[in-house]
């Protein structure tokens, strides 16, 4: 989750198309190594801790990991946990996005849903594809969700 609109797109898509009651949401959010929260020391290698997402909410705890929380990430989570019974937590990595999606893995998700920029062949080429390297490297299953084309 790095709450541009294709990840926003993709949360959605797996709560309209997954998830069902009872199960259990992890947001991994990947943070550029430039941002040196002071505990990321405590954590480059493993990522943060589960977070639960009462505790994710407080602005405190997301400042402590690096992140600005999404109200509309946070408002599209609140009812799937309420409603569906859904256990929402979040893990922070610090590094390169594309390396740890891949290295989440480890949690034993049942599969991983990205957005796609939707980057031409070109950009795609020169920038790299994190959507493209994940489904060539995780060892899950990979959802990618794309971003209708504009109109």
């Amino acid at each position: 989750m790095d709450y541009s609109p294709t990840s926003k797109l993709a949360l959605k898509w797996a709560i309209d198309n997954l998830i069902e009651e009872g199960d259990t949401i992890i947001i991994i959010h990947v943070v550029s190594s430039k941002v040196d929260p002071t505990n990321k020391q405590l954590f480059e290698d493993t990522g943060s801790p589960l977070i639960p997402l009462d505790e994710f909410k407080e602005i405190n705890v997301s400042k402590y990991y690096g992140l600005d929380p999404d109200k509309e990430v946070l408002d599209m989570l609140d009812p799937v946990s309420k409603l569906k019974k859904v256990t929402v937590m979040s893990k922070v990595y610090w590094g390169d996005a594309r390396e740890k999606l891949c290295d989440a893995a480890h949690l034993k998700l049942d599969t991983l849903v990205v957005g796609s920029r939707g980057l031409g062949v070109l950009k795609r080429v020169l920038l790299g594809s994190v959507s493209n390297y994940v489904v060539q490297n995780a060892t899950c299953p990979v959802t990618v969700v794309k971003a209708s084309p504009p109109k």
